[in-house]
């Protein structure tokens, strides 16, 4: 059976169910129908490493959430979310839906980032992929991790009604006509088990101490949202007259009257600036513990907020809240670019500097052909534990055309 034969007869089902809708993005093919097969033993540490660096992650947000403001700068945290950003965490951990980036390289396993605020992949990885595992009769890795997902968003809302917050209008938002931002959110919310309701985000609305959702003609308070909308451009939101409404809402977050998900502390542990602290720390010896340093060590690349390669190593230059690849550089140890990204979105960011780590790579079948790409794994932290995996394949900058690529569990012999 061809390979376009078997993906149609795959993707096709998908749509008629309507939960994963976008296998082709931007006119190109997206969602391979090819499979990767990965190791027991792989899945374990993919998992306990998530879990151990989600640990250490969770351990600086809440020291850095009692520092100076000019930490706060320093890591790239906009002065508009300082007072939202120092809340006490609703939860024992930074986040509630996070998602860190792996590589496998010659050295090992290796942390590459953390998506706190707004993780995407999510619809492939706790949903698609289990269908195209489904298909081949292959075991999903990520068999029955749905159940973390509605765990953690209960877990989370009762956190905050035990705080005293009003819980009872819940809302799911995003923007309408984007179809993957609007599919996984109305996915989180059937997942979520919350009474909860979609609402564009051009239909919230700030009103002096409240946040509302235009429901019909109504205008219904918003107690609990959840936004897959970043907190970096929600800093920037204005209304069509110019009001900052982005500054509004964050307000009336910091003085919590409106509860989020991922709730403020996400934003703290998004910000790359952070792993150039852990780094640092480490680097030093300081303040972590003798286990805590040997983790680092393994999975941590060395990451600056200054260029310290120039001259000596191959690096990567990042913007400390840039996604899917956006305005990253690669560079050869004296300076000349080896590739960059070719979108115009975060090259205003301050940017952090890596040290430049070969990707393994892995040769899919697409519509066109065999594919020679490299490989990236995301592997998603919900509710504090080890949850679902996922892969791309694409270029040495993993972008937003990078290709979805099926994971299993290896067949034993």
């Amino acid at each position: 059976m061809s390979y376009e034969v078997r993906r149609e007869q795959i993707y096709s089902r998908l749509k008629e169910e309507g939960t994963f809708t976008w296998d082709w993005m931007y006119g190109e093919e997206y969602a391979l129908a090819d499979l990767h097969r990965i190791s027991p033993a792989f899945r374990q540490e993919i998992a306990e490493a998530t879990e151990r660096l989600g640990a250490i992650f969770t351990k600086m947000v809440q020291v850095i959430q009692q520092g100076a403001d000019e930490l706060l700068a320093e890591l790239g945290i906009p002065e508009a979310a300082w007072r939202a950003v120092r809340l006490e965490m609703p939860v024992p951990h930074a986040t509630v839906v996070g998602r860190f980036d792996f590589a496998p390289t010659a050295q090992g396993l290796k942390m590459l980032e953390l998506n706190a605020d707004t993780p995407t992949g999510i619809v492939e990885a706790f949903y698609a992929n289990g269908k195209v595992c489904e298909h081949y009769g292959a075991q999903d890795p990520n068999e029955g991790m749905v159940e973390q997902l509605t765990r953690a968003f209960q877990g989370v809302t009762s956190a905050y009604a035990e705080q005293g917050l009003p819980c009872e209008q819940i809302w799911f938002s995003a923007l309408d006509w984007h179809e993957e931002d609007a599919g996984t959110t109305r996915y989180l919310l059937a997942a979520s088990g919350l009474p909860g309701r979609f609402v564009a985000l051009a239909d919230l609305r700030v009103n002096e101490d409240r946040l509302y959702a235009l429901d019909g003609e109504e205008m219904v308070p918003v107690d609990v949202l959840y936004r897959l909308h970043a907190l970096e451009k929600l800093v920037e939101d204005r209304d069509v007259d110019g009001y900052p409404t982005g500054e509004h809402l964050l307000s009336l977050i910091a003085d919590r009257q409106v509860a989020i998900i991922n709730p403020p502390s996400g934003f703290l542990a998004q910000t790359k600036a952070l792993q150039a602290l852990i780094w640092s720390l480490h680097e030093t010896g300081q303040f972590f513990t003798a286990e805590e340093h040997e983790l680092i060590e393994r999975y941590i690349i060395p990451t600056y907020l200054e260029n310290r390669f120039l001259g000596q190593k191959p690096h990567v230059a990042k913007p400390i809240f840039g996604r899917e690849g956006g305005a990253v550089t690669l560079y050869a140890a004296d300076g000349t670019p080896i590739e960059q990204d070719g979108e115009e979105f975060y090259w205003e960011q301050p940017m952090i500097y890596q040290e430049l780590v070969e990707l393994e790579q892995v040769e899919v079948e697409t519509l066109q052909g065999a594919y020679r790409g490299h490989l990236l794994y995301g592997s998603f932290w919900i509710g504090g534990e080890a949850s679902a995996v996922w892969a791309r394949a694409g270029g040495r900058i993993t972008g937003n055309l990078s290709y979805f690529l099926p994971v299993a569990i290896e067949a034993k012999c």
